[in-house]
């Protein structure tokens, strides 16, 4: 009977700690086996009850009642990383329109937006290592990873596929015919169970005295990895993106064609590449996103890199739909969760807050000075496309921030500077649904006298 409730309370423990959100997961700075502990302790208490006399027929002390478990140490730097990223989010879709610098790129080149999708990538990844530190049921831990990815998937469904008409718009509805299959949360769903399930069933147990020793331990999951980046390479490099047509709807008229030029292969140009190519034939061009980032370029907009009237001389791909986060894009995303799960191992099988730190910073270096290497001999880092040095760019950043904020936070414990970001950390996909998805703004806007326009942003002077 110990055993059966040691062994319960120690798998109620893990399970707690493997239910870990996409966007906000549960995690620990450090955890021990407290539970199998606790179980030895009832197992000699019940040895102690049945037999109380020892040979001498004298009784046995009585064990030492179980001491209580140390409170567990929350791992505030990932909360703060997270809050951060928010943050910027936010600050992209508010103020993005109006400064350049903090808006994405129009296509090649990466400014601070740019960062966002591959930050929230890095800190699931690791999240994930943390959450899955101990994974007693494979079979079941699968499960709730596959349910998990497909709540978060219906969930970017609704927020980014058309549901929700505008923040001054009281209608809603989508035709399913029209609906945008991709976006953030669909593609942090991707990433996330892809790499969860990686994390669960291709996790060695090889024992760590050194960092050759981790590489070793998850070398099936570094295979996977670069598996995934071969694969994207091939898919972008060698394959032929025929002539294609597409329409859009006119103000005044039904419908206008265009016919895009292409017959190449391996561009990665606006128009003629592979991205775009692999999601209009299996996802339709219908269900792409509709107001493409590079209509904001050099070649499309005469007020570039800000929207703006078509140029008279634009490419005809300039009004095309483009997904940023489509079918082949998100394959190297998937590197970039893989990559923050390393990080998060690193915290799992390290102690001592000077080696970990030393053990991110190599990476993070490395992979940003390949990353430049890179675009410098003409692999240009590429955020719609997701490049191979796009993602080893964003991910150095990733594993720099995290080790200075690591550094100040968990190291040196100075959490009141970043308090504000650890709340936004901790309620992240909260203010990403509310905020960044203007659903808080569309619920105000619900509440009006008389008139639409009369609502409740009006009467305190915000908005028209």
């Amino acid at each position: 009977m110990g055993n059966a409730v040691g062994n319960a309370g120690a798998a109620e423990g893990r399970k707690r700690a493997a239910a870990a959100d996409a966007m906000g997961a549960s995690y620990e700075l450090v955890r021990t086996d407290d539970a199998a502990g606790r179980a030895l302790d009832l197992e000699a208490a019940r040895c102690a009850a049945v037999c109380p006399k020892g040979s001498a027929g004298l009784a046995q002390p009585s064990p030492p009642l179980p001491s209580p478990a140390p409170p567990r140490q929350r791992l505030v730097s990932l909360d703060v990383f997270r809050g951060i990223t928010v943050l910027l989010m936010i600050l992209v879709d508010d103020a993005g329109a109006f400064l350049p610098v903090i808006n994405h790129s129009p296509w090649d080149g990466v400014t601070v937006a740019d960062f966002v999708m591959p930050f929230f990538l890095f800190i699931v990844g690791v999240a994930l290592a943390l959450a899955y530190k101990r994974v007693p049921n494979k079979l079941e831990a699968t499960r709730k990873a596959i349910l998990r990815a497909l709540k978060l998937f219906f969930v970017g469904l609704v927020l980014q596929g058309g549901f929700f008409h505008g923040v001054r718009s009281l209608t809603f509805g989508v035709d399913m015919q029209k609906i945008r299959l991709m976006g953030i949360l669909q593609r942090i769903a991707i990433a996330y169970i892809v790499t969860a399930l990686c994390e669960i069933w291709l996790k060695g147990d090889d024992d760590i005295d050194s960092g050759f020793d981790l590489l070793k331990r998850n070398r099936y999951q570094l295979f996977i990895g670069l598996i995934v980046t071969i694969v994207y390479m091939a898919f972008l490099y060698g394959t032929y993106v025929p002539d294609w047509e597409y329409q859009i709807s006119v103000p005044g008229s039904t419908e206008k064609s265009f016919s895009v030029k292409c017959g190449v292969r391996g561009d990665t140009g606006p128009g003629c590449n592979a991205v775009g190519m692999i999601d209009r034939k299996i996802l339709g061009i219908q269900h792409l996103y509709g107001r493409p980032v590079y209509a904001r370029s050099k070649q499309c907009s005469v007020n570039s890199p800000q929207n703006g009237p078509l140029r008279p001389d634009a490419p005809s791909w300039c009004q095309a739909p483009f997904d940023p986060e489509g079918l082949l894009s998100s394959v190297m995303a998937i590197v970039t969760c893989l990559i923050g799960l390393q990080y998060g191992h690193v915290i799992v099988h390290f102690q001592k807050h000077k080696e970990r730190i030393m053990k991110w910073l190599t990476p993070s270096f490395s992979m940003l000075i390949l990353a430049f290497s890179l675009d410098f001999f003409g692999m240009r880092m590429n955020k719609p496309l997701y490049t191979v040095s796009y993602a080893l760019a964003t991910a150095g950043a990733a594993g720099l921030l995290f080790a200075g904020i690591y550094a100040l936070v968990d190291m040196y414990g100075h959490r009141r500077p970043t308090a504000v970001m650890e709340w936004m950390g901790t309620h992240a996909l909260m203010i990403y649904v509310l905020v960044a998805c203007n659903i808080l703004p569309i619920f105000i806007h619900g509440f009006y006298w008389r008139e639409p326009k009369n609502n409740l942003l009006r009467l305190i002077g915000v908005g028209a």
